[in-house]
C-alpha cells in the first residue's frame, strides 16, 4: 500500500494516544473498584459479563479512527486492470523437428491447435498476428482484430529445414511496428514464441532479444517437447531435444517468461497462463472512498453495540 499524502498518516498519532489512555484508564477503574467497593455491593457496581462485550465497542471505534487517519493519507493498492486493445504476435517454430512424435500426435499439431485455441480466448479488441519461422520466416496473419481469420491461418503451415528463432522475433517485431500509423498510439505490445530446439539460422537470438527489450516487447516463450524426443528421416532416427535454456534466456533478457511443455495439456496449460496474464496490467488505484466507508461502518457498528448492551453511547 502506498500513501498520496503520507503526511496524512500523522492523524494517526492521537488515535495511538486515545487507545492508550483507554487501557490506563480500564487498568485504574479496576483497582479503583476493588479498593473502595464493599464485597456484596461488588456484583453490583461491577456486574459479570462477558469480557469481550466490554471492550468490543472501545476497539471497533478506534478501528474506525484508525481507518479514518489512514483515509486522509489517501491510500492507493495495487489493482489488475484488463488492457483495453493490444498486439499480440504468436511466432511458431515450423522447423522439420516439430514432427517428432514424442507429443500425441506430433509436435506440429498440438502446436497449431493450442494457439488457435490461445488466439480465440484473446479479448476481442486486441490485435493478433501470426508468424512462423524455420529457415525462413512468414507472416501467414498480419496482426489485426479478425481473430477467426487469424486461426484459419494456422492450417497452412508446413514445416522446413533449419530454425531461425531469432529471424522470428525480429519478424515479429516488424509486424507490431507497422500497425502504428501516423499520428497513433503505440499499443502494449506481447510476442508469443513457440519453439522446440535451438537456433540454426539467420541472426541471432541475443540480437532480437536486445533489439525487442529496447522496443519493450516482452517475448515469452514455450520449450515444446521433450528431451528424447526423436525425429524419422529417410530411415534414420535423429534426436531432436528441446533447447530449453537458450529459450529462457530470450525471455529473461526481453523482460516475458519462460515455459516449458511436455504434452499437448501442458501446452493447453500454458498458453491459458499466458492468456491470463498479457491481457492484464497493474496499476495503482485510490482507495480512499472505500476506507472512508470502512470506518463509517466500523463507527456505526461501535455504537450499535454500546446501546444495546450498555444503553448508552461510547
Amino acid at each position: 500500500m502506498t500513501f498520496l499524502f503520507p503526511w496524512g498518516l500523522l492523524v494517526l498519532i492521537p488515535v495511538a494516544v486515545v487507545a492508550v489512555m483507554y487501557f490506563v484508564m480500564l487498568r485504574r477503574r479496576q483497582r479503583y473498584v476493588v479498593r473502595f467497593a464493599s464485597l456484596p455491593l461488588l456484583d453490583t457496581v461491577m456486574p459479570e459479563r462477558p469480557r469481550w462485550r466490554r471492550h468490543l465497542p472501545a476497539a471497533l471505534m478506534l478501528a474506525a479512527l484508525a481507518l479514518t487517519g489512514l483515509a486522509v493519507a489517501r491510500p492507493e493498492l495495487p489493482v489488475r486492470v484488463p488492457y483495453e486493445r493490444a498486439t499480440i504476435v504468436v511466432a511458431i517454430d515450423t522447423s522439420e523437428s516439430m514432427r517428432a512424435r514424442d507429443v500425441d500426435p506430433d509436435r506440429m499439431t498440438a502446436a497449431l491447435d493450442a494457439a488457435g485455441d490461445f488466439i480465440e480466448q484473446l479479448p476481442d479488441t486486441f490485435n493478433v498476428g501470426v508468424v512462423t519461422f524455420a529457415g525462413s520466416t512468414t507472416v501467414i496473419h498480419p496482426p489485426d482484430t479478425d481473430h477467426p481469420a487469424a486461426r484459419r491461418s494456422l492450417s497452412m503451415v508446413s514445416t522446413e529445414a533449419r530454425t531461425a528463432i531469432g529471424e522470428g522475433v525480429l519478424t515479429s517485431l516488424d509486424q507490431i511496428r507497422s500497425i502504428v500509423g501516423p499520428g497513433q498510439e503505440q499499443l502494449p505490445a506481447h510476442i508469443v514464441l513457440l519453439s522446440d530446439g535451438s537456433n540454426t539460422s539467420g541472426r541471432s537470438p541475443s540480437l532480437a532479444a536486445e533489439t525487442a527489450a529496447d522496443a519493450g516487447v516482452p517475448v515469452s516463450t514455450i520449450a515444446y517437447g521433450s528431451d528424447s524426443g526423436t525425429l524419422y528421416s529417410a530411415g534414420y532416427s535423429i534426436p531432436v531435444p528441446v533447447d530449453a535454456a537458450a529459450l529462457a534466456e530470450l525471455s529473461e533478457a526481453t523482460g516475458g517468461r519462460p515455459y516449458e511443455a511436455e504434452s499437448s495439456n501442458e501446452l493447453q496449460d500454458v498458453y491459458r497462463e499466458i492468456g491470463s496474464s498479457i491481457g492484464w496490467r497493474t496499476e495503482q488505484r485510490e482507495v480512499t472512498p472505500f476506507v472512508a466507508a470502512l470506518a463509517l461502518l466500523f463507527g456505526v457498528i461501535a455504537a450499535a453495540f454500546s446501546l444495546r448492551w450498555f444503553s448508552r453511547m461510547i
